[in-house]
């Protein structure tokens, strides 16, 4: 244990890059960050003219958070109770096509 009124020792070691197991030079950059933005954007968009009609994500209830804390906000839910399907007009089976 450390005695008397010392400085917590806190040293910042300078961080060995070349002997990193990334490969010689042991440093990874993302120059291709702008390009890969891109693609997600470009593969997004293809994926929701694939399935046009249907959503991309499923439907999920907004609802509101259940403690005393957070009950201001309003958050997604899990999913609809059949009570909440049956006066849409819509059946079980049916909804879990459509997500």
């Amino acid at each position: 244990m450390v005695k008397h009124n010392n400085v917590v020792p806190n040293a910042h070691f300078h961080k060995k890059w070349a002997n990193s197991s990334r490969g010689p030079l042991g440093v990874k950059v993302n120059l291709n960050q702008a390009s890969k933005k891109k693609s997600r954007r470009v593969k997004r968009a293809a994926k929701a003219a694939a399935i046009a009609p249907a959503p991309l994500d499923k439907l999920r209830p907004a609802v509101h958070c259940p403690t005393q804390r957070y009950n201001t906000k309003v958050r997604l839910g899990r999913g609809f109770s059949l009570g909440e399907l049956k006066a849409a007009g819509i059946t079980a089976a049916y909804a879990q096509t459509v997500g």
